[in-house]
This record gives C-alpha cells, sequence and structure tokens, in this order.
C-alpha cells in the first residue's frame, strides 16, 4: 500500500521549467524513519567543490548527457556523494522544478531510503552529514523570511531554516518548504511499510 506521502505526490500536477537559460540538475531528497519519526538528510558541502561552497543541500548536480532522465541523475549523484545505491531507494515522487541565482534548474525527487544505512561518503564533495526531524522544519520557531537580492529567479521574500547550528536557504530552503507546505495542517507521516526501503 503506498504511503501518505506518495499519494499526495502523486495526486498533484508538478510544475515544470523549460527555459534553455538554465542547466538542467536534479537532486535527491533523502526521507527516512528513525522510529515513527520521518527526517530528511542533507548535506554540507566542501570548500572543494566549484559552487555552492560550504552550503547546506540535498544530494544532487547538473544532468550529465549519459543520464536517461533527470531521475536517474539524482540517482547517481546520491550515488557518488553519499554511496546510496538506487536499489535502495523507493521514489515517492517529484517537487517543483526550482532555478537558481547559479543558472541551474533544480528537479527535486523524493526517495525514501532504508535507517539506518551504511553511507560511504565522498570527502571531497562533503563536509558532513545532517539528519534533520521533519517536527523541528515543521516548527515555526526555527523558519523565518529573509529577502535575498532581487532577481527574476528569486523574486521577494524567502524562507530559511535554522536548524542547531545550521542555516538552510535558498534553493534548498525552496524545496524543503514546498515539502512541508504538503503537509501543513494535516497529520503526522505514517511508519513506512517494513519493506518500504526498496525500489518500486
Amino acid at each position: 500500500m503506498k504511503d501518505r506521502l506518495q499519494r499526495i505526490l502523486s495526486g498533484r500536477r508538478k510544475v515544470r521549467i523549460d527555459d534553455n537559460r538554465f542547466q538542467r540538475a536534479a537532486v535527491l531528497i533523502p526521507l527516512f524513519w528513525k522510529g515513527k519519526a520521518p527526517y530528511l538528510l542533507l548535506t554540507q558541502r566542501t570548500e572543494e567543490v566549484p559552487l555552492h561552497k560550504g552550503q547546506i543541500s540535498f544530494p544532487g548536480g547538473r544532468q550529465d548527457p549519459t543520464d536517461r532522465d533527470l531521475l536517474a541523475t539524482a540517482l547517481r549523484e546520491a550515488r557518488e556523494e553519499l554511496g546510496v545505491e538506487e536499489r535502495d531507494v523507493r521514489i515517492l515522487g517529484e517537487l517543483d522544478d526550482t532555478c537558481t541565482l547559479s543558472d541551474f534548474c533544480i528537479s527535486p525527487f523524493v526517495g525514501q531510503i532504508p535507517y539506518p544505512y551504511a553511507f560511504r561518503v565522498n570527502p571531497r564533495e562533503i563536509k558532513e552529514l545532517i539528519e534533520i526531524p521533519l517536527s523541528a522544519l515543521l516548527d515555526p520557531a526555527n523558519a523565518r523570511e529573509e529577502m535575498p537580492g532581487r532577481s527574476e529567479k528569486a523574486p521577494g521574500a524567502a524562507r530559511s531554516y535554522k536548524f542547531g547550528k545550521y542555516h538552510i536557504w535558498g534553493a534548498t530552503a525552496r524545496i524543503i518548504t514546498q515539502l512541508l507546505d504538503l503537509w501543513k495542517g494535516k497529520e503526522a507521516l505514517c511508519p513506512p511499510p517494513a519493506d518500504s526501503g526498496r525500489s518500486s
């Protein structure tokens, strides 16, 4: 039986941005459960990567010509950055495309992974793995509205999040905001079935 989040994601129409001014990219939004509590897995990038140094992000990157589609991009990047194998990801759905000031258009894919997991982190790209309970991100005390530099790609106020020492902003915060907004005013995420860590 599909879990509730998968039903919500499959019941909505994804907003796609088709604009050749942007490079195509994709991220995996790794979702897992500790007991009955849902968590998101984020990463802090190192200072060695060419773009977005030190930022909090989801595993992902630009589409490679050899990737069959953007989902393949997200899964490849998760494997290269975190050692997460495609067979261990159950894709639950997609969120809307979002574009960045660095001229990328990102397709986010929500994927459920097993927990605990034997991650194999790429130390050149990833400084730290960050496990954040959804309850912390849903707490209004951890969110605030910020005014980024105005542009056609990021107009007006944008939500950011604080979790301990971490400040989550930009495209990652926009992706999280959409995921959380799907749940606003609704019951908590239910635990996954026992075999839900596998691909479907």
